[in-house]
């Protein structure tokens, strides 16, 4: 199957860009190891060059960009965005927590109520719950975040690290109902996805999981943080039919530039 990534999806009468510009190497994520400390110093505390970045994804046909309550984040997309031109993917209840060894419950701390306040002031058709709070399983919680997303008039929907795992329980939890868009980690490699190989068998597990949940999927860590190349992992993104949307972080305008437009045409 081939994905139109030129196409908006259609989502209950909304038009939402299929193409978000990923925000991790502009908060400097820990998952990136050695480059984050060069993301620290060239990107996340420097708000003019994270706009040049979101400027030229913009030119290279990029509408969207997965915003967190990152104050150098929300400087940098507020000085190129003027008119609501680039939608808001946002997440909720972003925190600094180990991949690691996550502390879940520091996560389910962090105020969600402030991010859903200021995620609302834009043009943002979908706020996301974030993975350290999903992945805790707490559905007293999401379910209170995803009907205060609701409140907002956006959609609600979970980011998970754990697309095997997390997706399993959620086929049973009492949320089920409360989210219509559902981000996960899929790479050709499996890096960043709780299962030891991705093989035929892994991805079709993966693929019968992700029917049965019957959510719009949003792929991120495509290019597996960077250890994929961007053509293998576009190619093998063509693979996946369960596909809806894509998020993809780039470090620089060299990067936006080159990868969207191999994108847009692969």
């Amino acid at each position: 199957m081939i994905i139109i990534f030129n196409e908006n999806l259609i989502f209950k009468d909304k038009e939402i860009p299929k193409i978000i510009l990923g925000t991790g190497p502009f908060t400097a994520e820990s998952y990136f190891g050695h480059r984050s400390r060069l993301y620290h110093l060239d990107l996340e505390i420097n708000s003019g060059n994270v706009a040049k970045i979101i400027k030229k994804a913009n030119e290279n046909g990029v509408n969207a960009i997965n915003l967190v309550n990152n104050d150098n984040l929300i400087e940098s997309y507020e000085k190129v965005v003027k008119d609501n031109e680039i939608a808001v993917i946002g997440t909720v209840g972003k925190t600094i927590i180990d991949y690691v060894n996550p502390d879940y419950e520091k996560a389910k701390n962090v105020d969600w109520k402030k991010d859903i306040k200021l995620l609302a002031k834009y043009n943002t058709p979908i706020m996301l719950v974030d993975e350290f709070i999903t992945d805790s399983y707490d559905f007293e919680l999401i379910e209170e975040i995803l009907k205060e997303i609701k409140k907002q008039g956006a959609f609600a929907g979970l980011i998970t690290a754990y697309p095997y795992k997390t997706t399993e329980k959620l086929l049973d939890s009492p949320i089920l109902d409360l989210f219509d868009f559902y981000m996960i980690p899929v790479n050709k490699l499996g890096y960043m996805m709780d299962t030891k190989v991705f093989l035929e068998k892994e991805r079709e597990d993966l693929a019968n999981l992700i029917k049965k949940i019957d959510k719009k999927i949003i792929i991120n860590k495509i290019l597996a943080c960077g250890i994929q190349q961007p053509e293998e992992a576009f190619n093998f993104l063509k693979e996946l039919n369960y596909a809806d949307m894509v998020t993809i972080g780039v470090a620089s305008e060299k990067e936006a530039e080159t990868d969207f437009k191999l994108l847009k045409n692969i």
